[in-house]
């Protein structure tokens, strides 16, 4: 069996690993050889301690990422990852893989590829809603894909977002605290990373032709976007089934088409048709991103 510890997955992984990583999920999961099985929540002896298990499996891969949360930890991340590989062959373990900061770049990824396929090419304005831990690499990752020249940051409190201003500054990237209504009709791009559970702007805010990213939305509850947006944008995410049980969609009208990204970037679907079609990606975050991301890293080390 092969093992990637923490400190090892950590010190491999990059943007552009888990963006091709991501990028070929995406498209292996709307293959007719791939299956995504739902996602089970579960608890640990003490209830508040969460985690979800995340299995999948594609023409050469299965396995299960399990994602946990254990909000009092404080001897390391409250949030961790691990990813397990299965041998096709004989059904044992091949591979474990820790993957706490590999998952934060894996979400980033997606949100990444569907940015660089949905928003339009000459978006330069990006707001972000939320400072915690996942925002950060939400901000570097669509910075790889597009000549940000503003990122607007709408925060819970003043601190925290006076905070995480700081920290985008360090690395280089042009945050501003803004205020939700400005911040919104200034977009080009909207991210949306936190734990909401209750829309976190208004629809009409949203200007024709901006990208919008629910990335938060992993769970029955969660709720990010207004419900009005999705009546009227175009509707894309990682995965159908997964994105209308858990994902931002399970708020979407049941008669509107949501169309997979994997299906855009094979060209099986359409993506942005015309500068002013306001788009949506839902990404609740599937196991066969875990799958290919811990492959890619185990393919560095031979």
């Amino acid at each position: 069996m092969r093992f990637l510890s923490e400190e090892d997955s950590a010190a491999l992984v990059t943007e552009e690993l888990a963006y091709g990583a991501v990028r070929e999920a995406l498209i292996a999961a709307v293959a007719p050889t791939s299956t995504t099985f739902p996602a089970l929540p579960a608890h640990g002896s003490d209830p508040r301690n969460r985690f979800t298990l995340k299995s999948a499996a594609s023409a050469n891969l299965a396995g299960v990422k399990i994602g946990s949360y254990w909000p009092d930890n404080t001897t390391g991340p409250r949030h961790n990852s691990t990813i397990i590989l299965l041998d096709q062959d004989t059904g044992r373990v091949a591979a474990v893989v820790e993957a706490a900061k590999v998952n934060a770049y894996r979400t980033a990824a997606a949100d990444a590829v569907a940015a660089n396929t949905l928003a339009n090419p000459n978006a330069t304005t990006l707001t972000i809603f939320g400072t915690g831990h996942q925002a950060f690499y939400e901000c570097q990752a669509l910075a790889k894909i597009r000549a940000l020249d503003k990122i607007n940051v709408v925060a819970r409190t003043e601190a925290n977002g006076h905070a995480f201003v700081a920290e985008l500054r360090n690395a280089n990237l042009p945050a501003t605290l803004t205020e939700a209504e400005q911040a919104v009709t200034e977009a080009d791009i909207i991210v949306t990373a936190t734990t909401a559970r209750s829309p976190l702007f208004e629809a009409d805010w949203v200007r024709p032709g901006t990208h919008v990213a629910s990335m938060g939305s992993d769970a029955k509850g969660k709720q990010e976007l207004p419900p009005d947006l999705l009546i009227t944008a175009s509707l894309y995410c990682d995965l159908p089934p997964q994105s209308t049980t858990i994902g931002e969609l399970q708020h979407a009208p049941k008669h509107r088409d949501i169309t997979a990204i994997g299906h855009v970037l094979t060209g099986a679907a359409e993506g942005r048709t015309a500068p002013d079609q306001t788009t949506v990606f839902d990404s609740s975050g599937i196991a066969l991103q875990d799958l290919y991301i811990a492959t890619a890293l185990l393919g560095l080390i031979g």
